[in-house]
C-alpha cells in the first residue's frame, strides 16, 4: 500500500480521504516515516503525530513548512544559529490558513539562513542535498521544501520567494513552484528578509496540486498592511491547449552568456511544444533586465539590514555571554549570523548610510520602477513572458560558495518578476545531463489563474516524470 500512497498526488490523496478510500492517519504516518528517514537534510523538525484533524479541502494531507514561518511551540529558526531552538508563541497566517483548510503539519524544512542564498548551503544546520544527485545543491533558499517534495518526503510544501527562492529550487529539483503576486498572501508570521519583496507560495509535484494549495493560501489579512488578498477564487486548471495564448520571449536575456546549452535546448523544446498546443511565440526585450540583478542586491540587503536589527540577543534567540551590553550585542551577532547574512547586512547598511542612500538605494528603486513598467508594456501585447527558470541545472556543492557573484547569477531570470511584484511559476521542462530544467511562466499581477491554466497545459504535454527522485531516501 505504501507504493500506492506514494504515487498519489496531494490532490488525489485529499480526494481519496474524502471518499473514504484512505485514512488520514495512514497517510500522515507514511510521510512521517519518510521524513524521519530523511537523508537529504531537508527537515529541521518532524512531528511525532498529526494535530487534531480539521475537515477542509486539503483533506488532512501532510504539509512541510519552510523554517522561515513561525509555528506556535515548534522550532522556527530561519536556518540561523541566532534563532536556534526558538519556539514562537503564535503561528504565521499562511500556515494557519492551510491548517484551517485541513492540512496537517508534518515538519519544518531546512533553508538558507534568513532566506539569503541560492543553493541552501548557507543554512546553519548544514546543506540540503539534491535528490537527483546528492553531490549537487537543491537550489535556495527554499531548498529543503523543494528537496522534500521532489524526494517524496512530503506531498507538498510551503516556501518563500524573495528573488527566486521558490522558483529556482523548484527548477533544480524537478517540481512545480509558484511565486504569487506580491500582497496576495499574508506575510504575517513570516520571518522577514526583504519586506517589499518577500512572498509565500507552494512547492508541489504538479500544477493541480499548486492550484489547490494556493486556493487556500491567498486572502486578505488585517495583521499584514501589505496584504491585499485576491480578486477572484483560485480555480483548479483543466486546460490542455494554448490556443489564442501569446508567449513573449526576452531574447537578449535568454540568449545571453552563462545560459547552459542543455538549458537553452530544453527551453526551445518547450517553446515548440507550446506552438503545437496552439500558442503564438513572439520576442520581446526587457532593456532594464541587465540592471535588475544589481538593483535587487542593493534593495534586498538594505531591507535585510533593517529587518535583522531586531536580533540583538535581548528579546529572543541566542545571546552571547558577555559582561557589557555593547559586547553582548557584538558577540551575539558575530556568533549568531553566518557569513552570507553578515555580508548582506554590511552591504545593506552601507547602501542606506548617509551620503550613499540616493546613489545606491534610491537608484536601485528607480531601476525597480523601470523594470515594472517594461514588464507591464510587454503584457499589453502578450499574455505571458517565458524564460528558463535558472540559467543552469543544479551545480555541485561548494562550486560557488567562494564566488558570491556567480551564486547571485543563479537568480538572473527570476529577479525581474520579484522586483515588479508579478506572479510566476516554474514547471519542469525536461532534463539536461540527467538533471531537471525549469520553465518559468510570468504574467501580470493577479493573473495566477491564467498562469496555472497555461502551466497545466504545458505540463501535460511535456510529460515530465519526477518519480525517479523518490528513491533518494530509504523511506
Amino acid at each position: 500500500m505504501n507504493d500506492a500512497i506514494q504515487a498519489l498526488s496531494a490532490a488525489a490523496a485529499a480526494a481519496a480521504i474524502a471518499d473514504g478510500g484512505l485514512a488520514r492517519d495512514e497517510l500522515f504516518e507514511h510521510y512521517r516515516a519518510r521524513a524521519a528517514a530523511d537523508q537529504l537534510n531537508a527537515f529541521t523538525w518532524v512531528a511525532d503525530q498529526p494535530a487534531a484533524p480539521v475537515d477542509g479541502p486539503l483533506g488532512g494531507v501532510p504539509l512541510a513548512v519552510k523554517d522561515l514561518f513561525c509555528t506556535e511551540a515548534v522550532p522556527s529558526q530561519a536556518g540561523s544559529r541566532i534563532l536556534e531552538g526558538y519556539c514562537p508563541p503564535y503561528t504565521a497566517t499562511a500556515v494557519t490558513n492551510l491548517e484551517q483548510a485541513g492540512a496537517a503539519l508534518l515538519g519544518k524544512t531546512n533553508q538558507d539562513e534568513f532566506a539569503m542564498g541560492s543553493s541552501n548551503e548557507n543554512s546553519a544546520y548544514g546543506p540540503v542535498l539534491n535528490p537527483w544527485d546528492r553531490s549537487r545543491v537543491p537550489g535556495g533558499s527554499s531548498g529543503g521544501s523543494a528537496a522534500a517534495v521532489a524526494a517524496g518526503l512530503a506531498p507538498w510544501a510551503l516556501g518563500t520567494d524573495t528573488g527566486g527562492s521558490i522558483r529556482q529550487p523548484a527548477a533544480l529539483c524537478g517540481i512545480v513552484g509558484l511565486k504569487p503576486t506580491y500582497g496576495a498572501v499574508s506575510r504575517y508570521g513570516m520571518i522577514a528578509f526583504a519586506s517589499s519583496l518577500d512572498s509565500a507560495g507552494p512547492l508541489t509535484r504538479d500544477v493541480t496540486d499548486a492550484a489547490l494549495f494556493y486556493s487556500q493560501l491567498v486572502g486578505r489579512d488585517s495583521a499584514d498592511a501589505t496584504s491585499v488578498g485576491f480578486p477572484e477564487p483560485i480555480e483548479l486548471p483543466s486546460s490542455e491547449r494554448l490556443d489564442g495564448v501569446t508567449l513573449a520571449v526576452p531574447t537578449a536575456l535568454v540568449d545571453g552568456e552563462g545560459v547552459e546549452v542543455g538549458v537553452r535546448e530544453s527551453f526551445e523544446a518547450s517553446l515548440e511544444t507550446a506552438r503545437q498546443l496552439g500558442a503564438t511565440i513572439t520576442s520581446c526585450e526587457i532593456p532594464s533586465a541587465r540592471f535588475a540583478l544589481s538593483a535587487y542586491y542593493v534593495i534586498a540587503p538594505a531591507e535585510a539590514s533593517s529587518n535583522l536589527a531586531r536580533f540583538d540577543g535581548v528579546r529572543y534567540g541566542f545571546r552571547a555571554e558577555e559582561k557589557s551590553l555593547d559586547a553582548m550585542y557584538t558577540e551575539t551577532r558575530h556568533d549568531g549570523f553566518g557569513a552570507e547574512v553578515k555580508r548582506r547586512i554590511l552591504i545593506g547598511t552601507y547602501a542606506l548610510s548617509s551620503g550613499y542612500y540616493d546613489a545606491y538605494y534610491g537608484r536601485a528603486q528607480r531601476v525597480r520602477t523601470v523594470v515594472a513598467r517594461e514588464l507591464a508594456e510587454i503584457f499589453r501585447e502578450a499574455d505571458f513572458i517565458v524564460t528558463p527558470t535558472s540559467p543552469t541545472v543544479a551545480f555541485a556543492l561548494g562550486e560557488r560558495t567562494a564566488d558570491p557573484l556567480a551564486m547571485y547569477f543563479s537568480d538572473l531570470f527570476t529577479i525581474p518578476m520579484s522586483l515588479a511584484g508579478t506572479p510566476a511559476i516554474s514547471i519542469p521542462s525536461g532534463l539536461s545531463n540527467g538533471l531537471p530544467v525549469g520553465l518559468q511562466i510570468c504574467g501580470p499581477a493577479f493573473s495566477e489563474n491564467k498562469i496555472l491554466s497555461a502551466a497545466r497545459a504545458l505540463e501535460q504535454a511535456i510529460g515530465f516524470d519526477g518519480s525517479v527522485a523518490w528513491g533518494a531516501t530509504s523511506g
